[in-house]
C-alpha cells in the first residue's frame, strides 16, 4: 500500500542534517524513493522548502537542495489546497494542513517533527510514527533510533 504525505519543512531539514541513514527522518525520506510514500505539495510549500533550506545556518549545498526538491516534484503529486478555515498559532503551518486535507479521503498524512504546531489528529504524525505505520503495513520489525 502506498501512502500520500505532506512533509513539514523540519522533516526535510532533519533528514538532510543527519549523519545516519537509520534515523526516522532519513528513513521516511527514503520511503519516497521506494514508492511507499507519495509526497503531496503545492507551489507555496515548494517555496518554503527552498527558502528554509537556503538559510545560511544550514550547511546544505545548492546541489543537495536541488536534489531534494527534484525528488519531491518527480515522485510527488501537486495539490491545489482549499481553505479549511482553521486557525493556527503559526499561520505559516496552515498550508501543510490544507494540502493534506485535500487527500484525506486517500489516507494522506502530515509528517512533522513539530506535532504541537498542529491540531491533534490521527493523520498528523512524526517521522517515527509514519515509519511505524509503514512497518505494520509490511509486517516488518520496529524502526529503531531517533527522529
Amino acid at each position: 500500500m502506498r501512502y500520500y504525505a505532506v512533509f513539514d519543512t523540519n522533516v526535510l531539514v532533519s533528514s538532510m542534517l543527519t549523519k545516519r541513514n537509520d534515523t526516522a527522518t532519513a528513513l521516511v525520506i527514503d520511503s519516497i524513493y521506494s514508492g511507499d510514500i507519495i509526497p503531496l505539495y503545492c507551489n507555496e510549500i515548494l517555496r518554503e522548502y527552498e527558502e528554509v533550506l537556503r538559510r545560511k545556518k544550514f550547511p546544505f549545498t545548492e546541489e543537495s537542495i536541488q536534489n531534494i526538491l527534484k525528488m519531491i516534484r518527480d515522485f510527488g503529486l501537486p495539490v491545489t489546497p482549499s481553505p479549511t478555515g482553521e486557525i493556527f498559532t503559526d499561520m505559516d503551518d496552515l498550508i501543510f494542513y490544507e494540502v493534506v486535507m485535500e487527500k484525506r479521503n486517500d489516507n494522506a498524512y502530515l509528517i512533522t517533527g513539530n506535532i504541537r504546531h498542529f491540531p491533534v489528529r490521527s493523520y498528523i504524525v512524526t517521522p517515527l510514527e509514519m515509519m511505524e505505520i509503514l512497518r505494520k503495513q509490511k509486517n516488518s520489525p520496529p524502526v529503531q533510533g531517533n527522529e
